[in-house]
């Protein structure tokens, strides 16, 4: 069944580094754009970056320029967050998923995508 997995999560320092992996099965993952969306405690959700199909395109929010990159191994069906200078307001937990049709920027519901991972909790703090 189509199943993306989300790891590397967990408890860092502020300006410390974390990488996130989401290993994607089940479906022909090469065509897929995919996306990186976080939600904070008691907040909704928040895009965070998309990367298209081969990888030669990304999109970042504002709020993540220049901290984070997203990158993507299709050989090995999985995506990346490399997450550096990391801040107390990226605490969250981050879900990757994946879309068939290019949406930028992405939508912020769980329905609009066409798979769904369980997510992984960063928390940043001294």
């Amino acid at each position: 069944q189509v199943q993306l997995v989300e790891s590397g999560g967990g408890l860092v320092q502020p300006g410390g580094s974390l990488r996130l992996s989401c290993a994607a099965s089940g479906f022909t993952f090469s065509t897929y754009w995919m996306y990186w969306v976080r939600q904070a405690p008691g907040k909704g959700l928040e895009w965070v970056s998309v990367i298209n199909t081969g990888g030669g395109s990304t999109y970042y929010a504002d709020f993540v320029k220049g901290r984070f990159t997203v990158s993507r191994d299709n050989a090995k069906n999985t995506m990346y967050l490399q997450m550096n200078s990391l801040k107390p307001e990226d605490t969250a937990v981050y879900y990757c998923a994946a879309r068939v049709r290019r949406r930028v920027p992405p939508p912020l519901a769980k329905n609009e995508y066409d798979a769904w991972g369980q997510g992984t909790q960063v928390t940043v703090s001294s």
